[in-house]
């Protein structure tokens, strides 16, 4: 066991101050110099209008309760004669209150028909607190930012659903092409 040295923490805190008072500092002056973020940085929430079957899912599981959903009910004519008509509903508002959003991304995970995304865009500051609801206007023009997903590892195996599609297209082309014989 080594011997107690009165001040050794002391030293051992002061040599890493000196240290690091000689070395120059890296300053990036942000508005002029744009940081350089890694990929899928999560900044905001993008929608992505055309996936979304206004089902609240997002509505429902966010913990600050800081998505608003508006909706309405639509008739849809049938599809061919004699059939039913169908209800559909229709997005009329979505809007994200990000002074509330814990960014959390629950909203995104419990979304079944993707609509939602992280996009990088980080520059939505304003001076006022009421500015930071963005309604679905704002939330569709953040989609366009959202990075490609990465691409599948060469080396794993077929997923399921695309073999069995695979097959069933194979088995079909066979049959129509033994028809055709």
């Amino acid at each position: 066991m080594a011997p107690r040295v009165p001040g050794r923490g002391l030293a051992k805190g002061l040599a890493v101050t000196l240290r690091t008072m000689t070395r120059r500092s890296h300053t990036a002056h942000y508005p002029d110099a744009q940081p350089a973020l890694p990929p899928r940085t999560r900044g905001v929430i993008a929608l992505f209008e055309e996936n979304c079957t206004v089902c609240m899912l997002c509505a429902r599981e966010c913990p600050d309760w800081c998505i608003y959903i508006d909706s309405h009910k639509e008739t849809v004519p049938p599809a061919a004669p004699g059939g039913r008509e169908r209800s559909r509903n229709v997005l009329d508002r979505f809007a994200i209150d990000f002074a509330l959003c814990m960014y959390c991304g629950i909203c995104i995970e419990v979304c079944p028909f993707d609509a939602l995304f992280w996009s990088p865009e980080f520059e939505y500051a304003t001076e006022d607190i009421l500015d930071l609801t963005h309604e679905r206007d704002r939330l569709r023009e953040w989609m366009w930012t959202v990075p490609a997903p990465p691409a599948l590892d060469p080396a794993a195996e077929e997923p399921k659903e695309v073999g069995a599609a695979r097959k069933a297209v194979e088995k079909a082309a066979a049959a129509q092409q033994e028809a055709g014989s």
